[in-house]
């Protein structure tokens, strides 16, 4: 199922990558950086309000489509069948830090662009939380972004893309919270932003957060 050869070739990149940041590091490339990670369950708005920072001009890194654009050099159709076994056989064979030391590079990249403003779009696991503290201390802002159950459910009934049915919600919250405990990064969160009105209602509450953490700035 999974073309071993292009996995090799990944892992490649991927130690490049990490002697790249190895670099950086060394040449001290923090000035001024301020990032904020948007976590949160499915359906609970994330996209929304990356797209809203988007819209403004700000950059941004995807930790899901790490993932996503691997499967499609290994011919894989992105569907929740596939990505599931995919991730984890990533993390199998490259560890758990895979994905964020990508979107470190990434972020690394945007930085020697002349960056300094950056949207961490789908920020999953501990580990990646953990890793991406470490990386940025004083520099990345979580916003957990929280909805109602039931509007979770709608959102994603209604997506156009790899829509999910409400027992497909409950399956996927499950192993993201037991695999992979996506639950640590939104309960330690430092804004939590509640989405169960309009996207006007949404943006005002990120306009405030950015405002608070003088990220326009």
């Amino acid at each position: 199922m999974y073309a071993t050869p292009k996995l090799l070739a990944v892992k490649h990149k991927y130690l490049v990558a990490n002697l790249k940041v190895a670099i950086m590091d060394s040449m001290g490339k923090h000035e001024n950086l301020k990032l904020i990670a948007f976590v949160g369950l499915s359906g609970s708005g994330k996209s929304v309000a990356v797209d809203y920072f988007t819209k403004l001009g700000y950059p941004k890194v995807y930790f899901g489509g790490v993932v996503l654009d691997l499967m499609t050099k290994a011919g894989l159709e992105h569907t929740q069948e596939n990505e599931k076994p995919f991730r984890e056989k990533l993390r199998q064979e490259f560890g758990k830090e895979f994905v964020v030391e990508n979107i470190i590079k990434q972020i690394r990249d945007l930085q020697a662009a002349g960056q300094r403003r950056v949207i961490a779009d789908g920020l999953y696991s501990w580990t990646e939380y953990k890793r991406m503290k470490h990386e940025f201390p004083g520099e990345l802002t979580v916003v957990a972004i929280v909805t109602d159950r039931h509007l979770r459910y709608k959102r994603m009934a209604n997506r156009p893309v790899r829509p999910l049915t409400a027992q497909g919600i409950d399956e996927r919250d499950w192993s993201e919270i037991e695999g992979i405990e996506k639950g640590g990064p939104i309960a330690i969160a430092d804004f939590f932003v509640h989405n169960d009105g309009s996207v006007e209602e949404l943006e005002s509450q990120l306009t405030k957060i950015a405002r608070t953490i003088e990220f326009n700035s």
